[in-house]
């Protein structure tokens, strides 16, 4: 971030939501809502145009669905960390944006401070899933969780033992600056263990290595 304030997109095709979350953003100054889309095209461009930090991203919109515009803004803002709203009724799509490249899952309907403490915790590096929306996927998960834990294992097995301790603790939802004073090290090595792993690894983004490290029960849940 090149400023003191976490600069958002909002993206969400309902007005009203909209309001909402702009009203929740504007009342904290450590935001600032730079641009808003009412469909996931209009969200791409004008993520392209204001580079900000995050893109809050409601995951039903037309044009562009919200998984489709985080795969495309993946691509051509890698410096702006996706945070995609979701609905009780979204299981399914909960499941497909974990390898959307977003590192944040927040419900519509969720307390408004999970709403202020997922987006700076997004912006400080780190994933973050609503409570909620870990439970979900911790029951998804939980089909078939002794076979995908042999993999799991096996995946991590190449890794060093300061690496399955950096994954350990951002399975656990440690920002890399959290992760480096936990370690005793300055951030910039714990970034370059996590690019590392995630190259090595193969994976997208810190969700998807918070949820191989609980597969392979470094933590008791993805973040």
């Amino acid at each position: 971030m090149t400023d003191a304030r976490v600069r958002v997109l909002l993206a969400d095709d309902e007005t009203m939501i909209r309001a909402g979350i702009r009203a929740i953003l504007g009342a904290d100054p450590s935001f600032e809502v730079v641009a808003e889309a009412g469909d996931g095209r209009e969200a791409v461009e004008l993520t392209l145009k204001h580079r900000p930090d995050v893109a809050l991203l409601d995951i039903r919109m037309p044009r562009l669905d919200g998984l489709q515009a985080a795969e495309e803004l993946r691509r051509t803002s890698p410096g702006t960390s996706l945070v995609m709203l979701t609905t009780f009724s979204e299981d399914e799509y909960i499941v497909r944006a974990l390898g959307s490249g977003a590192s944040g899952f927040l419900l519509k309907s969720g307390d408004p401070r999970e709403l202020v403490a997922g987006i700076q915790a997004v912006a400080g590096g780190a994933a973050f899933l609503s409570p909620q929306v870990a439970r979900r996927v911790i029951a998804h998960l939980g089909t078939g969780r002794l076979s995908r834990a042999a993999g799991a294992r096996t995946r991590l097995e190449p890794l060093t033992g300061r690496e399955r301790e950096v994954v350990a603790l951002l399975g656990a939802g440690l920002s890399n600056a959290e992760i480096a004073a936990r370690l005793h090290v300055v951030e910039g090595t714990v970034k370059a263990h996590v690019s590392a792993v995630l190259s090595r690894l193969e994976l997208r983004n810190r969700v998807q290595l918070a949820i191989l490290a609980y597969e392979a029960g470094l933590v008791d849940g993805p973040v």
